[in-house]
């Protein structure tokens, strides 16, 4: 990507534009003293820009990015001839394992690299730092963006191995291996990369305990059924070292999900979104937080679980009502429309599914495919279950032609995802209309494509899993034993699911296997003791196990 001398200025006074706002932003307003965690990252800028580089720093490890960006931005206007504020600057634009940069962040990403460049007065380490970041943004026009990420990756390696005592190139250097890791197709199931950013990770751990960037990007290196009990310790201090952040507040929940811990689920989302919501409310009034409703997808699901439908109701309620939001990225896409799909499907609501409609009708659903297609997954589920094979019918066809958009756009991972959640509908329709060694291929199928892959940082799970489906078709047509080794490898990447438990139960005792129907149905009348609704499936639970 080549961008003309004139509109680098361009888009360098547009930055500065808002240095004002940045400026005013370097005061905590939630009341309390600001608590990032600890950076120190040692650059050449003068004494008094170094505690503010730290701060732009530690924002940025919490992927605070919009802020990174103002603090950033406020202390290239202060010195101009800081090169790492506008290293800093191309760092906020580029979000390892989020979404793809857009066309203008790309845009201002290059104008930062190209006027970190053009100053003189830096040392080699800090023209390293640039020409590692540099490698993502250049050839942009001509590269995708998982070949430019794979570059940045082999740069930070470099520098790694050239600085080996500089904690930051090493802790830079780990996140760049997570945000290539879930990229790679087919997924790398032995977690290599991983493995390898928690190595490096846990090497720095020792050295600064407090630094955030080093207990949230374990979190995201073991964010995996088999690896997550690794990074509990991480979960559990995450949010202590930085509480400012609505993300560090979040990101212990990835870990609790993956552990099926509810309640601390919970209570990390509801501090998460509040942060969130009173934050937003300051710098883009009126508009819903991305952040909040990234919590609040989390938050249903794990109410969800315990049988808190009520709670779950409010949160639906609050998504429905959601007009705007301070950034559409792909986070606030995928929440608005997993909230009302997870919410009708866990309740095994199926007419409710059938109807569930995309809102808001503002928001740019045509960015964001694989987010729309959760609705129409939900729909085509609930219509099939209902016997409405027409209408499930028009909604699969809708998630195919979602499948092949996302897959002639490259974007492997996402038409993975919709093409399980396509076969998984397509196999419950043929169950509908009676083909049912058909709807086993079928599902079996889509069990199978979801094994090879793994669930994005985006989301606490498949909106159902696919193992759980099979076993709920297995029961139907009779065959218990099969459906209690599908609920039970499902239970297995999703513990403590409410559906899963049931799924094990009934297919056991229709099994005949007393012993363990009981052993579910007991871990279900625990995993709902505070539950603030009456499921018909916790009543059974409770009348199997009164039984004598």
């Amino acid at each position: 990507m080549k961008l003309s001398g004139l509109f680098v200025a361009v888009i360098l006074l547009a930055l500065f534009g808002s240095a004002g706002r940045a400026q005013e932003m370097h005061t905590h307003t939630h009341g309390s003293p600001e608590k990032l965690g600890r950076v120190s990252f040692t650059v050449s800028c003068n004494p008094a820009a170094q505690k503010q580089f730290n701060r732009a720093t530690a924002l940025l490890h919490s992927f605070w990015y919009e802020e990174a960006e103002k603090a950033f931005t406020a202390l290239a206007r202060a010195e101009p001839n800081c090169a790492m504020a506008y290293w800093g600057l191309a760092m906020s634009y580029y979000h390892p394992v989020w979404a793809p940069a857009t066309a203008s962040e790309l845009q201002k990403g290059w104008a930062a690299v190209e006027t970190a460049k053009s100053i003189r007065s830096v040392t080699e380490r800090e023209r390293d730092y640039v020409a590692a970041i540099e490698v993502f943004y250049r050839d942009a026009d001509k590269l995708n963006h998982f070949k430019r990420a794979l570059a940045y990756e082999q740069a930070m390696e470099q520098l790694h191995l050239r600085y080996p005592k500089d904690n930051e190139a090493t802790i830079f250097y780990a996140l760049a291996l997570n945000g290539t890791a879930m990229a790679t197709v087919p997924l790398d199931k032995s977690y290599a990369k991983q493995k390898k950013a928690a190595e490096l990770l846990n090497e720095v751990l020792f050295k600064e305990p407090q630094h955030p960037g080093v207990a949230h990007y374990l979190i995201h290196s073991f964010d995996y059924p088999q690896l997550a009990h690794l990074a509990l310790r991480a979960a559990r201090s995450y949010a202590k070292i930085a509480p400012s952040s609505p993300h560090a507040l979040h990101m212990p929940s990835h870990i609790f999900t993956r552990l099926g811990l509810w309640q601390e689920s919970i209570n990390s989302n509801l501090a998460s979104a509040a942060a969130a919501k009173n934050h937003v409310a300051i710098t883009h009034p009126g508009a819903a937080s991305f952040d909040e409703l990234h919590a609040l997808d989390y938050l249903v699901y794990a109410h969800l679980q315990g049988g808190d439908d009520q709670k779950a109701r409010r949160i639906l309620e609050q998504a429905n009502a959601v007009n705007g939001v301070d950034a559409a990225i792909f986070a606030a896409a995928y929440a608005l429309a997993a909230i009302p799909a997870r919410y009708a499907l866990e309740r095994r609501s199926w007419s409710e599914a059938a109807r569930l409609e995309l809102r808001p009708t503002t928001f740019p659903w045509q960015q964001f495919r694989y987010a729309e297609a959760i609705i129409f997954f939900a729909r085509a589920i609930g219509a099939a279950r209902s016997g409405d094979t027409p209408s499930a019918r028009k909604d699969l066809e809708k998630l195919s032609e979602i499948q092949k958009a996302l897959a002639e756009a490259n974007n492997g991972y996402w038409a993975n995802q919709v093409e399980i959640q396509r076969r998984g509908a397509a196999a419950w329709l043929a169950h509908a209309e009676g083909k049912h060694e058909e709807a086993l291929q079928l599902m079996r199928s889509a069990a199978h494509l979801e094994a090879s892959t793994e669930k994005h940082p985006v989301t606490p799970g498949p909106i159902i899993p696919a193992p759980e489906l099979l076993g709920d078709m297995l029961i139907e047509l009779n065959q218990p034993e099969q459906a209690l080794m599908q609920f039970e490898t499902s239970l297995q990447d999703s513990p403590n699911r409410f559906n899963g438990l049931y799924g094990a139960a009934r297919a056991a005792q229709q099994a005949g296997n007393r012993k363990k129907a009981s052993s579910y149905y007991r871990r279900i009348v625990t995993l709902t003791a505070r539950a603030d609704s009456v499921r018909t499936e916790l009543q059974k639970a409770k009348d199997f196990l009164a039984q004598k």
